[in-house]
């Protein structure tokens, strides 16, 4: 692929794949303020953009198989627990901007964890096997994951409450 149409599709990528979340975070906001219908064609659409992300990052190539996209998930989370984050997160300190440092901070720690859950399934699936792992339960206030059928009392990183976790079972 050429440089230009390649750096094109990366941008691309980036601005679907950002689009996509904004709108499920959208349709998060309309749940809750009691908007129902807006909130679904946010979901729709956030739909949309997660095909045209899935297309762009198959044109370039970056769907691989289950252990290449493992490693590149330990990869991606390896950089932002080792460099990314720390380096956010001096920079919101040195600007005394408090909530991205709780941001930054809850994103890092949170971080650690998904880079050594990706370790330990790619392990597993080098073997030709699939994980065997129960139900994970998200902090839905900093991103604490860990596998456990209840969700913790209390979140080890932001002190949550149990109540703010989502199962996926």
């Amino acid at each position: 692929m050429r440089i230009m149409t390649e750096q094109n599709l990366r941008d691309a990528f980036s601005g679907e794949s950002q689009a996509h979340m904004k709108y499920l975070i959208y349709s998060q906001v309309a749940e809750k303020e009691g908007y129902p219908n807006v909130a679904r064609l946010f979901k729709a659409i956030a739909h949309a953009e997660l095909v045209h992300a899935r297309n762009h990052l198959k044109e370039l190539g970056g769907i691989k198989d289950s252990v290449e996209n493992l490693q590149d998930a330990i990869n991606g989370e390896t950089f932002e627990v080792e460099e990314m984050y720390p380096a956010y997160h001096a920079v919101a300190e040195l600007q005394e901007e408090k909530g991205a440092v709780r941001s930054t901070h809850y994103a890092l720690e949170a971080e650690k964890i998904h880079a050594e859950m990706y370790t330990d399934a790619k392990k597993i699936v080098m073997e030709k096997k699939d994980i065997e792992i129960g139900t994970i339960q998200i902090c839905d206030v900093c991103g604490y994951t860990v596998e456990a059928d209840h969700a913790p009392d209390k979140c080890p990183i932001c002190s949550a409450p149990s109540t703010q976790f989502t199962a996926f079972a």
